[in-house]
């Protein structure tokens, strides 16, 4: 067994993370470098979850702040000027969460996705098979029917705007960005708060993401995640691996195995003060 310091490892984050100032992230387009050198990073950082975040990248290493004339949410500028650049891929991927996808690494992910070139039949074989809930077919429709809507007309067209259906519709919209049907693709000035999102559908706004990802096969698409998952972090659990990207058990494990037998990954190493033996890069 190999023993590596946390000191070691910290040392390595800070670096992949961009969280010393010397590395910090100062542009909009160190902005979009950062997210290509990683793959993918969350837009803020996950409690958690150990991964690149564009706030931490700002802001240094600290919890996101509440004052909101804090230098640090700089990030949120940057990532409202971006939506509509197609520079990158964002929406609330991983874990839920707010990701941000190099448009590289968006094939990948879109390989493991249920879309597999008929949109419109899929979406709704998928609900008549009795696998997503009414309201992902409702918003999809109105999307594929009106074209781009923030979310307040989005609502109204798919006919989701009583009270009942907020967390109806939150809860769709969260399914459709997971599996990469529909997308923010800009910002609106409507409602009480004068911000909005606006959605599109993914293959309509994205349309080569399809031809992309033809011929990426499951293990190739899951190997390359992971691969750019451990070049971020350095070493990880399986468990971790399994988590952040909502994987089987064996999904993980036979995508870190190929990925050892490559010589990429090496398992069985010990962080201090680690309670499980960890999966680290190669070339840590």
């Amino acid at each position: 067994m190999i023993t590596l310091s946390a000191d070691l490892l910290k040392s390595f984050q800070e670096k992949t993370f961009r969280t010393t100032d010397s590395t910090r992230l100062r542009t909009p387009q160190q902005a979009v470098e950062f997210v290509n050198e990683r793959g993918f990073i969350f837009f803020w950082p996950v409690k958690g979850v150990n991964m690149p975040s564009l706030w931490c990248g700002v802001a240094g290493d600290r919890p996101v702040a509440d004052a909101h004339d804090d230098p640090g949410h700089t990030s949120w500028g940057w990532k409202d000027q971006m939506l509509d650049k197609r520079v990158w891929y964002y929406g609330r991927i991983l874990r839920k969460r707010n990701t941000i996808i190099s448009l590289k690494t968006a094939p990948y992910f879109y390989a493991l996705s249920p879309n597999f070139g008929e949109p419109e039949l899929e979406i709704s074989d998928q609900y008549h098979a009795g696998q997503i809930p009414l309201e992902v077919k409702l918003i999809f429709e109105a999307l594929l029917e009106k074209g781009p809507l923030d979310s307040i007309a989005l609502r109204r067209e798919a006919h989701l705007t009583g009270p009942k259906s907020n967390s109806p519709f939150n809860r769709a919209l969260d399914i459709l960005q997971r599996d990469f049907k529909v997308m923010p693709t800009a910002i609106a000035e409507v409602g009480t708060w004068k911000y909005a999102f606006v959605y599109d559908l993914t293959h309509r706004y994205h349309p080569g993401l399809l031809e992309q990802s033809r011929f990426i096969s499951e293990n190739q698409a899951r190997d390359h995640l992971v691969t750019c998952y451990f070049k971020s972090v350095g070493a990880a659990s399986e468990k971790q691996v399994q988590s952040l990207f909502g994987w089987t058990q064996l999904e993980a494990q036979n995508s870190i195995y190929r990925l050892i037998e490559k010589g990429l990954l090496t398992n069985d190493i010990k962080i201090t003060d680690e309670p499980v033996n960890m999966v680290c890069l190669t070339s840590f």
